[in-house]
Parts: C-alpha cells; structure tokens; sequence
C-alpha cells in the first residue's frame, strides 16, 4: 500500500512541477474563478496521463517546496463538481494527509486524478472565462488550451510507477502513526481498531451521552496505514459504529430556534474495508432541513441583517445583541434551508466581521461548510 504522506514527500523532492504533478498553496472552491481553474488543472492532467494517476498537492509554497499545511477540507463531493463541468471526467479523490511538524488544524491536501480510460477530457460548459469543448494538456508545469493535434500518449507510466513503488507502507511507518496518535490524543480517549488484518483506524474525541446516544466532539480520525485524516469540531457532533469490514460515522447538526434545538442526521460516512488490501469511503447526504413559519424566519433573517449591519460599522451592541451573535449562523443557516435564499450571502457577507468572535466564527464556517454539502447534493 502506498504511504500517502512518502509519496508527497517524493513528489516534491524529485519533481518540479511537469506533467503529472501540481502543487498548490491553497484551492478556493468557493469562487467561480477557483473552480474554473481548479478545472482546468485536472482535465490538463487527465489528458496528460491518460494511463496512470496524476497529482495535485495543496499546502506547498511554490517558492522554496516547504509544507506549510491548510485548513482540513472534506467537500466529499469534488467528484460531483468534475462531473458537471467536465466531460470524459477522471476519478478525482482529495485526501487530507497528516504531517507531524504541522499544527493539528492543519494538513496537506493531495489530490489523486485517474483518466477515464485514455478518452480525452473538455470543459462540458462555460465556466468563468473559459469555453465549452475546451481541451487542456499540460506544457511543462502549465495548464494549456489545446485545439488541434490532440494526442493521448503514455509518456509517464513508469516514472509515476517508480515514485508510487518508493512509498510504500511499512510496519515501522504504521507503529509510528498509532504511537503518534495516542500520544497526541491522549486527553480525548484514544482507541483503534483493526480491519481485514491491515487496516488500522485511529479515534478520539470528547464523549458525551444525550438520551442513552453516545455522540462526540472534536473528533480525530485516522487512517494509519494511508496518513488519511478525518476531523470534526468542537463544534461537530457525531456517532461512530463499526464492524469487521466496515467503520461508519454520522454527522449531526444541532439546530433550532431559541430554546429548541434538535440533533438532525446530516451525512453518513463509511470505510469499507476489503480483503484484497483496499478501501474506499462512501459518503451519503442524510440531511432534511427542519420547517419553521417563514413570517418568524423573516423576522429573525432582518434582525440578523441589522446586527451585521452594526458590526461593520464598528457600533457598541446590546448585551442582547451580543447573544444574538452567538445565534447569527445557526439561524442565518435556518434561514437559507427554509427558502430565503439572499441568507446564504450573508452568512459569506458576515466572515470578516466574526472573527473577533471566535467560536462564532467557527461555527460560521461549519455552517458553510454544510451548505455546500447540502448545494452539491
């Protein structure tokens, strides 16, 4: 099995970026421009390796190679944004891999792009200033458009075979990672278990019981054997089953409207184990928004305007108000999910003015980070 985290390291120190490696400091998905050129990047890539996998590292500076990490990223669904925009789309897979000399909020995305089976990729449809039909290759360390001469050839199969055989998992590299993770972890109750006799997973978090259900908070899960981590919040809460080819969390969220707040299932997520020595995660959508009167809605959807209004113009708030910050992105959140759409941007709208509030400011971005799992489903 290839260890996730040697790999980027060969990927780095042997290669400059060419035509079956990216790198990146960071993707911004959030924007029309960010998508566009994320596109482009994995179709000139795809059509680059038609016959072997291609990378994209994130959470490199350009300049020196050095790792410097970025925030987690679980968007489960880039599968289904490649599949929108792109036709003959590769299989793209974005893992978060963990490096110890990082802080534990950060890790090194690596992006893994399979061609469809040596057909060329094009843009599907019009996305920022690109067009429809558009092809792309790689021209060195550049993405390119491409309009004749179009020609899919294996130009890297051994060089990536070669790089791919130098990272492979040892039984030092895994005892390290467990001993490492318990170690990190030891104030949240850390445990693993082992599947298909390979496999290890690692877990910890907070643990609390509402009404005989074991939920947890500030969860750490990791994938020893291929450095890949799943995390969740303070602010997160979710329920961890397994069994013996199969480990499974579901996420809640916790909302409601004043006083009655709810947990409400929001995504299954599953590794299934297999016996030939590979896994694969699923991830299901569970959510169903909660209904609430929209003439309530509107009313707390225009207080919450006037309090982002106050921020930005640096006014001293009510203590009431002050409360009713802690609330912003819960109801905001509320709001969009019960057909008040203009929500939506002021959830974007209210980032900068939060972040001297830091906990609503996280919980700012676990609602946006929800919203876009809800939007691409």
């Amino acid at each position: 099995m290839i260890n996730k985290r040697l790999l980027i390291k060969n990927l780095l120190a042997h290669n400059d970026e060419n035509s079956f490696y990216d790198k990146k400091r960071r993707l911004n998905l959030g924007e029309k421009e960010g998508k566009a050129k994320f596109l482009k990047h994995v179709c000139a890539l795809a059509n680059s390796n038609p016959f072997n996998n291609s990378y994209i590292v994130v959470g490199v500076e350009d300049r020196d190679n050095s790792i410097v990490g970025v925030d987690f990223f679980d968007d489960s669904k880039i599968q289904n944004l490649v599949n929108a925009y792109l036709k003959n789309p590769p299989n793209i897979t974005y893992e978060n891999i963990l490096f110890p000399h990082l802080p534990n909020d950060q890790v090194v995305g690596l992006v893994i792009i399979r061609a469809n089976h040596g057909r060329v990729c094009s843009l599907r449809k019009n996305i920022w200033k690109y067009y429809g039909g558009a092809v792309f290759f790689r021209d060195g360390s550049i993405s390119m458009p491409k309009d004749f001469g179009i020609d899919l050839t294996d130009r890297n199969s051994k060089i990536v075979a070669s790089i791919e055989s130098h990272s492979q998992n040892t039984i030092e590299y895994t005892l390290d990672g467990v001993f490492d993770f318990m170690q990190k972890n030891r104030d949240y109750h850390p445990t693993y278990k082992v599947f298909q006799e390979y496999f290890v997973v690692c877990w910890a978090g907070k643990e609390k019981v509402v009404k005989d259900q074991k939920y947890y908070s500030r969860v750490n899960i990791e994938l020893i054997n291929e450095q890949v981590k799943l995390f969740y919040s303070d602010l997160d809460e979710i329920s961890i089953f397994f069994a013996p080819d199969e480990f499974k969390i579901i996420e809640y969220v916790y909302l409601g409207l004043y006083e009655n707040y709810h947990y409400y299932p929001l995504e299954e997520v599953k590794i299934r184990f297999k016996n030939n020595m590979s896994y694969e995660i699923e991830s299901k959508i569970l959510f169903e928004a909660p209904q609430f009167p929209k003439k309530t809605l509107y009313h707390i959807y225009n207080s919450n305007s006037a309090l982002i209004n106050k921020l930005s113009k640096n006014l001293t708030l009510k203590p009431s108000e002050e409360k009713d910050i802690k609330r912003l992105p819960d109801t905001l959140l509320l709001c969009y999910l019960n057909g008040i759409e203009k929500a939506h941007d002021k959830l974007e709208g209210a980032k900068v003015y939060l972040k001297k509030y830091p906990q609503t400011y996280q919980r700012l971005k676990d609602n946006l980070r929800i919203l876009r799992k809800v939007r691409y489903n």
